[in-house]
């Protein structure tokens, strides 16, 4: 119990407590989180009996909303500062998923679904960038891992309630995501000062930190090579949500059902995200990511031969393992390539790949499953997998184990300041 203790404390000491009140505010809104997960079995099951193609279309609008956003959010990021751009993130979330709950023509709900994913992906840049700021850099991966702890805690909850409310009234869902959302933006209005840095005019002992524009994120070539394998990653974990409960619905599963099985991710990375966390945290990004790759893909693979909950359950549990690796370490990398003053355009276009994958995942995923079965998909899936694997060695290859620090002059102290330690060189 004492060794239990000690690794608790060092788990969550030491981070600041407006990180706190962020993490906070992530948990209450992954507690409601609805829309993405049931979004398929809506359309497919709820909503007069539409194809997989058109639930994997509606469901890539609401990705393509994503990626528009994610570039605007992240410029909003750091023209404007991280809080307005949560708070008018999440403020028009809630109002956009609870205008969906009511939407039954075709084109109505292809618009506002559009809506709700450019409203709900608005604010993941400014998290982010204030994770960045706020947190000292040696405990970044760390603060990551509990944030991204925080989002799957939500999930494991909201999920496996949601398939039950799902089964009772959708609308519900939909309505109940608004609400958690909007305590979430109270949280930030009320909880989270501002701690975007300031930019320092040049002096004669100084050197002023040089204009970042979106150009300059699209010319870093070995940032855009990682944007790129986040990419195909991504494009793989969406399947668990836009193809694999159109396929269990196939196989006569309910949305219950689906709701247990999927819950397993969200349990497993409640569970392992900070003992993997502590375990990788020193440990070299190369191996990790191609090794995330691998497990991801034939995790996937794995559920073409799946004809019971149990065997979902257990391909499940592979690729929620990829997950737990890939997560932190793939953000921390991003953090780690991003200029200071620039890191709302570079989180801006590392989560565009996440959306373009929610944007192209359901297209992909509902043509092969119409067209070809469910079992090709899940082989497509392995064959990605192997390509990211090899993309990351690549890539990693030439990727010095630390990055020199940024070329731009020092910002001064913000209103939210770390508790103090040691000093550390920034990775």
């Amino acid at each position: 119990m004492s060794g239990l203790r000690r690794a608790l404390r060092g788990t969550v000491s030491g981070l600041p407590r407006e990180f706190w009140w962020l993490w906070t505010s992530t948990l209450v809104n992954r507690l409601g989180s609805f829309v993405a997960t049931f979004m398929a079995l809506y359309l497919t099951m709820d909503q007069s009996g539409y194809s997989a193609s058109y639930a994997g279309l509606v469901v890539s609008l609401h990705g393509f909303g994503g990626v528009v956003s994610s570039l605007v959010a992240g410029v909003m990021t750091d023209r404007l500062g991280r809080r307005p751009t949560m708070l008018m993130a999440q403020s028009s979330a809630a109002a956009s998923v609870a205008l969906l709950g009511f939407m039954h023509d075709p084109l109505a709900i292809a618009g506002v679904a559009f809506l709700v994913g450019m409203t709900s992906n608005a604010s993941r840049p400014a998290v982010q960038a204030m994770i960045a700021d706020i947190v000292r850099p040696e405990d970044q991966v760390r603060a990551f891992s509990l944030n991204y702890w925080a989002i799957n805690l939500g999930f494991a909850i909201s999920s496996t309630a949601a398939g039950f409310v799902a089964e009772y009234s959708y609308l519900a869902g939909f309505l109940g995501e608004a609400f958690m959302t909007l305590v979430c933006a109270m949280l930030v209005f009320l909880k989270l000062p501002e701690s975007r840095p300031e930019h320092v005019k040049a002096t004669a002992q100084t050197v002023a930190a040089p204009h970042i524009g979106m150009g300059t994120v699209l010319r870093d070539g070995r940032f855009m090579s990682g944007v790129g394998l986040s990419f195909v990653i991504s494009l793989i974990f969406m399947q668990g949500y836009v193809a694999l409960p159109v396929a269990m619905g196939a196989d006569g599963f309910t949305s219950a059902d689906y709701g247990l099985a999927i819950a397993v991710n969200g349990v497993l990375i409640v569970v392992l995200q900070m003992p993997v966390t502590r375990f990788i945290q020193h440990r070299d990004a190369r191996g990790l990511l191609i090794l995330s790759s691998l497990f991801a893909g034939y995790g996937f693979g794995l559920t073409a031969f799946a004809d019971s909950i149990a065997v979902y359950a257990l391909s499940i549990c592979v690729w929620s393992l990829a997950e737990i690796v890939n997560a932190p370490t793939q953000t921390g990398l991003v953090v780690r390539l991003s200029p200071v003053h620039g890191r709302g355009r570079y989180q801006g276009m590392s989560s565009m790949s996440w959306s373009a994958s929610a944007l192209i995942a359901p297209l992909m995923g509902g043509f092969v499953i119409d067209h070809f079965g469910a079992a090709w998909l899940w082989g497509a899936c392995a064959v990605l997998g192997t390509v990211a694997g090899l993309g990351y060695w690549l890539l990693m290859r030439r990727l010095p184990q630390k990055e020199p620090e940024a070329d731009v002059a020092p910002s001064p102290p913000t209103t939210i300041r770390p508790e103090p330690a040691a000093e550390n060189p920034v990775p």
